[in-house]
């Protein structure tokens, strides 16, 4: 149980001025973005980073809006996740299982070469951690435990245990970046709401019998979702969205049955399925922290918003969070202002209100909309499909905004340096 307590001690002596709780995708994201800035920074992870314990860095797969590879561009790390195995996705396809409606995409439509890639966990773990080790002002201590964070007006005074060894780092912010069940949000006193979809996501990878043409597929069915990403020129990532007392039938099916019942249901879009990779199952969930930000304490990524995989938003969301708070922080830092002060952190939270909300709400309708058989609702859905596949403004608009590039965008996000 992490303690949580008032500092009232004063000082003017920091151990770090950024201290992450966190060093999955996104802490690490954030720890490479400021390891450019004159901020010292330090990220806590209580699993070696690199492990097959680590489910940051594991072999599922993540689909990266455009947006987020401007970002990591200007963060450096591009080129490498690239080379490590970053596919191009340039056209997706959206269809309602046994109705008329379907809305095809382009990256043409958006004015870029890409709607998004399709990478492994892995992938872009590697990079960001090779990145890490070239940056001087940004220390890793892991495997560690936080014990306790305290929060005060001067500082935050941060306790973890490492190598049977406790220490207190004092830190002028603490970012909370430890996931979608945080513990330490919890214990701040940060309350979650949550929703269960009643679903869960199996996940695996397939051989297709014809060329996928790096296409993307968002099929709506009775179950919910089914995703069907190209990850390499002769492999699909496959997001299977079940009824929970289904996920261990489909995982316990033989690879012939699996690729029979999964032709079943997709179609032969693809031509038939060959061959089946591992599969995996987790539970899907909507969580949205009400606070984002308190004094010496911001929450970013799934920590303040985990949202259902449906059109990949999450990584992608959260990565958004990383950009615009890297640039409110080095901002107040070259104004000679407190980086853990509520001005300073106000700014990042008004910033990210309306794209967390979106997005939130986006994901959320998404599902319920196309999972519900009211007949006035199955119609009026299949014509909104309708309408993006058609209308060119609303085509381009839905792209745009899917891909990370709409709205206020921070220097990241625009392929910038984060210092002007």
């Amino acid at each position: 149980m992490v303690n949580v307590a008032l500092m009232q001690e004063n000082g003017t002596q920091f151990d770090h001025d950024v201290l992450i709780i966190g060093g999955g995708l996104v802490g690490a994201s954030l720890a490479c973005a400021l390891g450019g800035s004159d901020l010292r920074v330090a990220v806590v992870e209580a699993i070696p980073l690199g492990s097959s314990a680590q489910p940051s860095y594991d072999d599922r797969t993540i689909a990266l809006a455009y947006g987020s590879r401007r970002i990591f561009e200007a963060m450096g790390v591009w080129d490498d996740i690239e080379a490590n195995g970053a596919y191009p996705i340039r056209r997706i396809h959206i269809s309602d299982r046994g109705h008329f409606g379907i809305a095809r995409l382009a990256a043409a439509d958006a004015g870029v070469e890409a709607l998004g890639y399709v990478a492994a966990s892995r992938a872009v773990g590697t990079a960001l951690l090779q990145a890490l080790d070239a940056l001087p002002r940004v220390t890793l201590l892991c495997p560690a435990e936080v014990v306790s964070v305290e929060p005060g007006p001067e500082a935050a005074l941060c306790t973890i245990r490492r190598d049977q060894t406790t220490q207190r780092l004092r830190t002028r912010l603490v970012v909370v970046a430890d996931g979608g069940r945080s513990g330490i949000a919890d214990a701040l006193g940060l309350p979650a709401r949550r929703i269960d979809y009643q679903q869960s996501a199996i996940v695996t990878n397939v051989t297709p019998g014809r060329d996928h043409e790096a296409t993307a597929y968002e099929r709506f069915t009775e179950t919910g979702p089914l995703a069907i990403l190209p990850m390499d020129p002769s492999r699909c990532a496959v997001v299977w969205s079940a009824r929970p007392q289904e996920a261990d039938t489909i995982l316990g099916w033989s690879d012939a049955e699996f690729l029979a019942r999964l032709q079943a249901r997709f179609g032969q879009r693809l031509g038939q399925f060959k061959r089946v990779g591992k599969r995996q199952s987790y539970p899907l969930l909507l969580t949205q922290r009400r606070e984002h930000i308190r004094p010496r304490v911001v929450l970013i990524g799934n920590a303040a918003h985990a949202v259902h995989p449906v059109a990949g938003q999450g990584f992608n969301l959260g990565l958004r969070d990383v950009a615009t708070l890297a640039q409110v922080l080095s901002d107040a830092v070259a104004a000679g202002d407190d980086p853990g002060t509520m001005p300073v952190l106000r700014e990042y939270a008004r910033w990210r209100r309306g794209d967390n909300l979106l997005v939130t709400a986006f994901t959320d309708g998404l599902v319920r909309v196309f999972s519900n058989a009211f007949p006035p609702l199955m119609l009026a859905r299949n014509l909104g499909l309708l309408g993006v596949d058609i209308l060119p403004s609303l085509k381009r608009a839905f792209t745009r905004r899917t891909s990370g590039l709409h709205g206020r965008l921070p220097r990241l996000a625009r392929g910038l340096p984060l210092s002007p």
